[in-house]
């Protein structure tokens, strides 16, 4: 399950903006992404994704990838970053 490795990862950034700051750096590994968050927020992100092959994934809920990643509110996206 992806929760599982959002919560093994060793570093990581949660949320849309610093995602994407990620992805445009070239920091990024494994990208997952909120099926129940706006798609306005998520397309995006899956779109770079898969222009710069990074793989990604989606999980059910905005509240539980939130608190895979270690904070108390709900985010659209996590990026896992390279070692």
């Amino acid at each position: 399950m992806s929760y599982d490795k959002v919560k093994q990862a060793k570093r990581l950034v949660t949320g849309v903006k610093q995602t994407r700051k990620a992805i445009d750096r070239q920091l990024v590994s494994f990208v997952v992404l909120a099926e129940d968050a706006d798609l306005i927020l998520t397309h995006p992100i899956q779109s770079l994704c898969e222009q710069k092959e990074i793989a990604y994934t989606y999980v059910a809920s905005m509240r539980e990838l939130g608190k895979a990643s270690g904070i108390q509110v709900g985010t659209a996206a996590v990026a896992i970053l390279k070692d």
